[in-house]
């Protein structure tokens, strides 16, 4: 597929967005995943996402290695996101061939070069930011034509999610127009705080270990019942 039909192909599955107005519900990425039978659980609630952690310094590293108990048994309606911290082009590449994974997530201090990289081999980019209140929005231009989509996390002495919230309010200076997920510290108390936030290019919600029965492990009927409370909320 060239990559003009897979820019297009990406829009009608990731971007049911007119302008600048939201339509329909939040979509949903559980990330950290690794279990099976765990994997299973949670894929039976509907996210629209999993993420699968490709850093060996995690408490949610999966390996490289593809596991055919996962590949086999994985609903095809939900994309397999990738994700890596400062890893190398031939890492990835490699990775998302056996993985057949549907998008990378960039998590470290990639570089806009390093995404266009990844774009450029028709594999949908997901950059993750580490957001506290000196970070300087204005960065985010460089990456945004290199970028599907941006997630917002909360910013800690090391890579990986920190399980706190950052301050909401800091993305109203957000004013780019790749759509974006929302991370850091959220859990199954913070569905009425997600309704109140507003703003235009918000897309969707990424969860991990707010809803953690152990590290990778996730409470499935926690993760149910919050993806059941989001989807219900359409704009």
């Amino acid at each position: 597929m060239n990559r003009d039909k897979m820019q297009k192909h990406v829009s009608e599955i990731f971007f049911p967005l007119e302008g600048k107005v939201r339509k329909g519900a939040l979509k949903i990425k559980v990330c950290g995943m690794r279990d099976p039978e765990n994997i299973a659980g949670i894929a039976s609630g509907g996210p629209d996402f999993m993420g699968f952690i490709f850093y060996p310094k995690s408490k949610r590293f999966t390996g490289f290695d593809a596991q055919t108990e996962i590949l086999n048994a994985f609903p095809e309606k939900i994309q397999k996101v990738g994700v890596f911290v400062n890893e190398t082009p031939e890492q990835i590449f490699a990775t998302s061939r056996v993985w057949k994974l549907d998008a990378i997530q960039l998590h470290g201090q990639e570089t806009p070069d390093n995404c266009r990289q990844i774009q450029y081999s028709v594999l949908p980019v997901f950059k993750a930011f580490s957001i506290d209140e000196s970070f300087d929005f204005e960065i985010l231009k460089a990456y945004q034509d290199y970028c599907d989509y941006f997630l917002f996390d909360t910013k800690g002495q090391f890579p990986g999610g920190t399980g706190q919230k950052f301050n909401w309010a800091l993305l109203e200076d957000y004013q780019l127009d790749v759509p974006f997920f929302l991370s850091g510290g959220i859990g199954p108390d913070d569905v009425e705080s997600i309704r109140n936030f507003r703003h235009p290019q918000l897309f969707g919600i990424d969860i991990n270990s707010g809803f953690e029965i152990s590290p990778g492990l996730k409470d499935i009927e926690k993760v149910r019942k919050f993806i059941s409370e989001i989807k219900s909320d359409i704009v």
